[in-house]
């Protein structure tokens, strides 16, 4: 069965494993496929699986850089949004995904059921929600903030967790997704002068940065177009919403609303799953969740 899919790039099930073990699996796989970038893709069977294969990777395959991509940490249509930390590590893989990953040694993508049959963002939308800058660059504050806003971030006094951002004067201050501390943006007049990483504890710059790369802290984006075809959607497919519909109005006030991600497809004209994003890469699955990605997709 290995060598057959070494040979053909076909997807395999591994199975008869034992837990832990699947890691050393993909490193004899990784070991036939020379060369940078996406190298395969492991589906497991949840959040917890999907680490402990992460961790392990890391003594069987030192060499290989890995991505995860989670599942939403909450049920479909529930009335809560997913964990911001979560968002922010999806969209952080997505953005490399969609972009194309260039490295000089292989990487592996782990997953899981859930997170694998997910609906998701088309690829031309992730490519479009990233904002890079660096020193040297002009940029107006204002325009900078309300990208954002747009895109998910919250305003605070001080930026302490991911998603967070502060402007005093000429000083923005934020907490990107993927990343491992923030950042503090000085500008002299529209000219961004420095980028610098801070301790959130004691706001204390740490080292400078030759450039930052922002991506949108949510997968719902609440741009005119997309507030505008929400409200067509939502009203196509149940009737003019009543005054009391708080989901439908705070929308179209543009004012995000806890839970509204889970009507992700009504703010997008397509939608693609995470196999789009792989292309022809391998796929590896553990076997309890064969039956349920065959049912599904």
């Amino acid at each position: 069965m290995f060598e057959t899919f070494l040979r053909d790039r076909g997807n395999v099930v591994i199975t008869g494993v034992p837990d832990g073990a699947e890691a050393l699996v993909l490193a004899r796989a990784l070991e036939e496929r020379r060369g940078g970038g996406l190298a395969l893709t492991f589906v497991g069977r949840d959040a917890g699986h999907m680490q402990m294969v992460a961790d392990a990777l890391g003594f069987f395959a030192p060499e290989a850089a890995v991505l995860q991509f989670p599942a939403w940490d909450c049920l479909p249509y529930d009335r809560v949004s997913p964990n911001a930390g979560i968002v922010a590590s999806r969209l952080a893989t997505l953005g490399r995904l969609a972009q194309g990953i260039e490295a000089d040694r292989p990487v592996v993508l782990l997953t899981t059921a859930n997170a694998a049959i997910q609906r998701l963002p088309a690829r031309d939308w992730t490519r479009h929600q990233h904002w890079r800058a660096a020193p040297g660059n002009r940029i107006d504050i204002a325009k900078l903030t309300g990208w954002l806003e747009v895109n998910g971030f919250l305003r605070c006094p001080t930026v302490r967790d991911t998603g967070e951002y502060a402007v005093r004067g000429g000083i923005v201050d934020l907490f990107a997704p993927g990343v491992e501390a923030p950042v503090r943006l000085d500008f002299f007049g529209d000219t961004l002068e420095s980028i610098r990483s801070f301790d959130p504890e004691t706001q204390r710059t740490a080292r400078q940065l030759k450039q930052i790369e922002l991506t949108a802290m949510s997968e719902v984006v609440l741009t005119e177009e997309a507030i505008s075809r929400f409200r067509k959607g939502y009203v196509a497919r149940f009737g003019a919403a009543p005054r009391d519909d708080i989901l439908y109005h705070s929308i179209s006030e543009g004012r995000r609303y806890a839970g509204m991600e889970h009507w992700l497809p009504l703010f997008h004209d397509r939608m693609e799953t995470l196999f789009d994003y792989i292309g022809d890469t391998p796929v590896v699955l553990d076997s309890a969740v064969d039956d349920v990605l065959r049912e599904r997709l």
